[in-house]
């Protein structure tokens, strides 16, 4: 007498007659969940980056997956700088100068039974283009010569925080210049008052460092002009002769040898 085959039997059967689609039916018919994602269970932490590749000073965001009303979470890694959360999910860091290789990204937090979460990721950072060399800074007078009290335009434009300018021709020796955020500084020197005619040297700063000095001459402040004076030519009247009544004998006067007006000298005459 034949016995009957049990469902499992039949099932064995029809797998060693089907071969390897069998089982392979057999395995998801076994596991209907297995893909079902977080909403068959507790939600599992995660961490997805934007990018896998990326260059020095490249700029990614990241995703972060984890139980909702986790705290205390945080995204590191030695190729990741200024690193930011936009919210409670996600946030942005920019790629740090290092070298070519791959890279571990870190998430870490506190979920909320109290129990350590964890994820990781991985980046490659490739080698950047070499970076274009800033421009030297470049200083620049508004006149190269001046007299005291002259005010004087100082820009300096450079790639620097800071900029300021030195020279013994200024009011004070330094001017400090105020920076427009977009790399040109300005500021306003004074010729100082007991500068000497000659060349002064004009030391220009940016970062802390001497870039340049440049020549700027000086003139010291001479005596105020003084117009001419045109000589008056005396005014000479012409001589008039005295009259007869005017006239007057000087005292000690000198006999000349000469008689007198009106005298008869002529011996002949007796």
């Amino acid at each position: 007498m034949r016995k009957a085959l049990s469902i499992s039997a039949i099932v064995l059967a029809s797998s060693m007659a089907l071969g390897g689609t069998a089982t392979a039916f057999a395995a998801d018919t076994t596991s209907p969940a297995a893909d079902a994602g977080p909403t068959a269970g507790p939600t599992r932490t995660g961490l997805k980056l934007s990018t896998s590749a990326a260059k020095p000073g490249d700029s990614i965001s990241f995703e972060m997956r984890v139980p909702d009303g986790s705290t205390h979470l945080s995204v590191s890694s030695e190729a990741l700088g200024d690193v930011r959360m936009t919210d409670g999910r996600g946030g942005t860091a920019k790629v740090a100068d290092v070298k070519e290789g791959t890279y571990g990204v870190s998430l870490t937090g506190t979920g909320t039974d109290g129990a350590e979460l964890r994820a990781t990721a991985r980046i490659v950072v490739k080698a950047d283009a070499p970076k274009p060399t800033p421009a030297p800074s470049d200083l620049r007078l508004s006149q190269d010569s001046g007299r005291p009290g002259d005010r004087i335009t100082v820009t300096v434009k450079t790639s620097e925080k800071d900029a300021s300018v030195k020279s013994a021709a200024f009011t004070g020796g330094q001017v400090n210049l105020k920076g427009d955020g977009k790399g040109t500084f300005t500021g306003t020197a004074t010729v100082a008052p007991d500068v000497k005619t000659g060349y002064y040297g004009v030391d220009a700063y940016a970062g802390g460092k001497k870039f340049d000095t440049v020549k700027f001459s000086t003139e010291a402040k001479a005596t105020p002009d003084v117009k001419p004076v045109t000589p008056v030519k005396p005014t000479v009247k012409p001589v008039q002769p005295l009259r007869p009544s005017e006239h007057r004998t000087p005292k000690g006067s000198v006999n000349t040898g000469q008689a007198p007006a009106g005298t008869d000298t002529d011996p002949s005459r007796g």
